[in-house]
């Protein structure tokens, strides 16, 4: 996919890259992108970030024994939610590739949806730094705190 910028990019170009550019085992976890913030709020907060909403819709396939949604999906979603915020933060798509990511699990996961809050702290020419808070759809609290790094190809 050729690099795309544009003050226009939303969240409909968003939902297509997801759909072109990741892998097919990324694309059934049936992610779906419910906010994308690519311009501050004109009342907004000084300390606001680009980034974007995406949900995970609770899956029997995503749970470990006992019912309990792995870790291991919960770090491929906070991975995929950051690629989107940088979607975001870039006005566009550019090519990119995950140096880094550290996961706190806080508190387990069972039959909810997960929702990825994802913000870009810093972007640079050639990385981006970001948080995602992973949070339980039922009750909005808390499931991970994940920071990363992705160098911009």
């Amino acid at each position: 996919m050729q690099q795309e910028q544009s003050a226009e990019f939303g969240i409909a170009d968003a939902k297509r890259v997801l759909g072109e550019v990741f892998a097919p085992w990324v694309l059934d976890l049936n992610l779906s992108i419910e906010g994308f913030d690519i311009i501050p709020p004109p009342d907004g907060p000084a300390d606001w970030q680009p980034g974007a909403i995406l949900r995970m819709p609770f899956s029997q396939r995503l749970c470990r024994n006992g019912g309990t949604v792995c870790g291991q999906s919960l770090m491929a979603f906070a991975d995929t939610a950051m690629v989107v915020a940088n979607l975001a933060a870039n006005r566009g798509y550019r090519p990119m590739t995950t140096v880094d990511q550290t996961t706190h699990f806080m508190r387990a996961v069972t039959a909810s949806d997960v929702l990825a809050d994802a913000r870009v702290v810093r972007l640079g020419r050639t990385m981006s730094f970001g948080r995602v808070t992973l949070s339980s759809a039922t009750d909005n609290k808390p499931v991970a705190m994940v920071s990363s790094a992705f160098a911009m190809l």
